[in-house]
């Protein structure tokens, strides 16, 4: 939402103050295949959706019968699940981006812990989230949840554990059958569509009460935990904001949450959009992340020295986040429309600009005690994979950590107006993101050439897009 000072804008108050302790270490769920098969049946559970995120973020997998679930049954995908685009085009290949010959089969392991219900199914339904292997058991490195996993062993490896807590926008909008007309707000109960500038407006969010309270109840029947939820800036935008936890499991909480609300939304006869800029002239929607580092023994705040002020872990994070997010940012603004909402005068960052409670940097430490000091990352939007969203930002803080990176000196002043210091487009990331080596050491030479792939071929199926504005000002102009 608006964060401009100049303009006098509503700025918004840190709500975020709990300690940083992990909220998700305990099994969510069952723990072993005898406790997934009596849930089932206590549950009358008839078939399972088996999921898994590929690089869009979107739910692929197999469904089946519970008693096939239970019954020692192989699930397996194509590789080449992992080498199309969202628009379902396969690139053509490069020396960084290569097709699997045979494109043999991956194998899907059950996250037993993620098993819940689909509550918006009538037949009786289950949903887990699995894990990729290969054909001798080895997890797949490239796909989105053993990226993150990937990074988060190395925090493991120094005896960390980093903690994170996102928070979701997303607008509501009319049913558009048509991709050629502009998205509007859909009507609310007043029978009315809502404008913009109801930044935390409970009379915005009542106009939506019964979808969400769909939302409220399809995210308890899956034991998914909301902290707050208010209505932003936009019209019919609202944010979710989860609390803190595992990496993994917030991930996971996002994948299934975007479901959830799209789901809800459909009930009610509307669509629910996760892209970054759906609409001109409003702002966009952001995936921010609030992120921190605990000690895995003793679970205090590495950024905090024991007298409470900053440590030099915490102002390295920063300057690793200054450094090398850039180089990742096509993880956190995925496709050609995410570079839209990274704009001036649209409240999202344009620099690497970091400061304390200021809102219109990229990296901002919201005011805390000393064991909850965070730094929130807000250049993420909410089209991005959660899973590669979380694993670029800690990816680039743990660099800045083990580096020993010096962030510049914090920022007081409007740092979302003026120069832009980003990519200013898909493919000028995609190249930053390949040539960044240390990128590579962390997140994997392999799954970084198949990603740049697809992203490439994502820029040329919009080329062959003739859009509004060309028709508008070159049709009889030139």
């Amino acid at each position: 939402m608006p964060a401009k000072r100049k303009s006098g804008a509503p700025i918004k108050s840190s709500t975020k103050t709990a300690i940083p302790q992990p909220t998700y270490d305990q099994p969510r769920g069952v723990t072993n295949w005898k406790e997934a098969a009596q849930w089932l049946r206590v549950r009358g559970i008839e078939d399972i959706e088996c999921i898994t995120p590929d690089f869009a973020g979107v739910p692929r997998g197999k469904m089946m019968p519970s008693s096939k679930f239970t019954g020692n049954t192989s699930l397996a995908l194509p590789s080449a699940l992992y080498r199309h685009t969202i628009s379902g085009d396969y690139p053509e290949e490069t020396a960084n981006f290569r097709y699997e010959p045979r494109d043999g089969d991956l194998k899907l392991v059950p996250d037993l812990s993620t098993l819940s219900s689909v509550p918006w199914e009538t037949d009786p339904t289950a949903q887990v989230i699995c894990d990729v292997v290969n054909s001798v058991g080895q997890e797949v490195p490239y796909t989105p949840r053993n990226v993150l996993k990937r990074v988060l062993s190395l925090y493991a490896s120094k005896g960390w554990k980093a903690i994170v807590a996102p928070e979701i926008e997303f607008y509501l909008v009319a049913k558009n059958e048509d991709p050629d007309y502009q998205l509007h707000p859909p009507k609310g109960r007043s029978g009315r569509s809502i404008v913009g500038g109801q930044g935390y407006s409970i009379a915005g969010i009542n106009e939506f009460d019964e979808l969400i309270d769909d939302i409220y109840h399809f995210s308890e029947g899956q034991g998914l935990e909301i902290d707050t939820l208010i209505h932003e800036e936009g019209p019919a935008q609202l944010e979710i904001n989860l609390r803190h936890g595992d990496p993994i499991a917030l991930a996971d909480q996002v994948f299934m949450f975007k479901r959830t609300i799209r789901e809800a939304a459909m009930k009610h006869g509307i669509y629910a959009t996760f892209m970054a800029k759906p609409m001109q002239g409003q702002p966009g929607s952001a995936m921010h992340i609030h992120q921190s580092v605990v000690d895995a023994k003793t679970g205090k705040n590495i950024f905090s020295l024991p007298e409470g002020g900053p440590s030099p872990e915490f102002f390295h994070f920063i300057g690793g986040m200054q450094k090398y997010v850039p180089a990742a940012l096509v993880m956190l603004a995925p496709y050609v429309n995410s570079y839209r909402r990274l704009t001036p005068d649209m409240a999202a960052p344009v620099n690497t600009a970091w400061g304390y409670d200021n809102r219109t940097t990229a990296f901002r430490v919201p005011v805390s005690d000393a064991a909850a000091r965070r730094v929130e990352n807000r250049l993420p939007s909410s089209d991005a994979n959660p899973y590669l969203a979380l694993a670029a930002s800690l990816a680039a803080g743990w660099l800045g950590i083990i580096n020993e990176v010096e962030p510049t000196p914090p920022t007081e002043d409007t740092a979302n107006e003026g120069l832009i210091e980003l990519p200013r487009g898909l493919l000028e990331a995609v190249a930053l993101l390949e040539g960044e080596t240390a990128l590579a050491d962390v997140l994997g030479a392999e799954f970084i050439g198949l990603y740049a792939g697809v992203k490439r071929a994502e820029f040329e199926t919009f080329m062959q897009v003739i859009s509004p504005w060309e028709r508008e000002f070159l049709l009889l102009n030139v």
